[in-house]
């Protein structure tokens, strides 16, 4: 069955129903976990000088990304499934594409994530890395909907 659990996680409400789905699925297979946080540095913002101030801006991502992995890892931690962390940086590029350059690099088997299941205007507005994955995975994926966010 599987044996390598990708879960990409932003720790948003939506991740944390596929981090939930990962540690589930890890504990019960007696898999191998792997949490990801993805942070791109591109963002086109203009300080007082009208320069742009990034050096500021990268950290913050940098500390929010490795406070939500390793949130991810402790609780899976609690849950008795040892997971592992990697913090992705990008500039300009889809989530999605690291997640499935990852998933291969990495030998992943599944691939876990939250979706908003937005549909319509929403879902073309925003875009979707849960579709691009699932449309250009080479392995399964699983998609936990966060059901709370949909009434």
């Amino acid at each position: 069955m599987y044996q390598r659990i990708l879960c990409p996680i932003d720790g948003s409400e939506t991740s944390n129903c596929g981090m939930t789905e990962a540690i589930n699925l890890a504990k019960a297979l007696n898999a191998q976990l792997r949490f990801l946080h993805v942070i791109d540095l591109y963002y086109p913002l203009m300080d007082v000088d009208g320069g742009i101030n990034t050096v500021f801006i990268d950290e913050i991502l940098r500390k929010h990304g490795n406070k939500v992995l390793n949130h991810a890892q402790q609780v899976a931690n609690n849950a008795g499934v040892q997971a592992d962390i990697k913090l992705l940086e990008t500039v300009a590029h889809r989530v999605s594409k690291l997640v499935l350059e990852e998933a291969k690099d990495w030998s992943a088997d599944l691939i876990v994530m939250g979706t908003h299941g937005l549909r319509g205007v929403g879902r073309i507005l925003m875009g979707s890395d849960a579709e691009t994955i699932l449309r250009k995975s080479t392995v399964p994926v699983l998609l936990a909907k966060n059901i709370a966010n949909m009434r």
